[in-house]
């Protein structure tokens, strides 16, 4: 397999060090790879057609193997193909498109990944489908001289 859609190619989606370094197998099944694309379709691909720049994709599919090596849940949403780490690579900043998301899209989460209040270090999406997806909007952040993360609703206000 080539691509999951027009702008992710299947080494970007499948992609891992962690897991080439610990030889962990990061291979999606049809079921997996068929999620991813709906992913793809649902969120990523209009979201790169509106902002109209490369978008880097830190994280797509991640096996539950890998999901435990990186202290992250084994039942996360990126074991599913359900969800996807991305990084603005042009104009539009991580807050723009984090917003553009929140205003114009269906998505089941999206989290506004530590950072700062005018901008995300990366922003994590999910879609599961039009039925399931609950529209959660999160924001993660470390409490001071503590070594987790925590989330809470997210609650900045753009027009402020």
């Amino acid at each position: 397999m080539s691509k999951i859609s027009d702008n992710i190619s299947w080494g970007e989606a499948t992609n891992s060090a962690t897991a080439e370094k610990l030889e962990l197998d990061n291979i999606p099944n049809d079921d997996q790879v068929k999620a991813m694309k709906k992913t793809a379709d649902k969120l990523f691909q209009p979201l790169r057609e509106w902002c109209d720049h490369p978008i880097r994709i830190n994280s797509f599919y991640r096996s539950p193997e890998l999901c435990e090596a990186i202290g992250s849940k084994p039942t996360s949403q990126h074991t599913k193909g359900q969800a996807i780490d991305i990084d603005s690579l042009g104009e539009k900043t991580n807050a723009e498109l984090f917003y553009y998301i929140k205003d114009n899209l269906d998505y089941d989460q999206i989290i506004w990944e530590h950072g700062d209040d005018n901008n995300p270090d990366w922003i994590h999406m999910s879609y599961d489908s039009k039925k399931a997806n609950r529209g959660i909007d999160l924001q993660a952040y470390k409490p001071k001289g503590k070594n987790y993360t925590l989330y809470k609703y997210f609650d900045l206000n753009k027009d402020e």
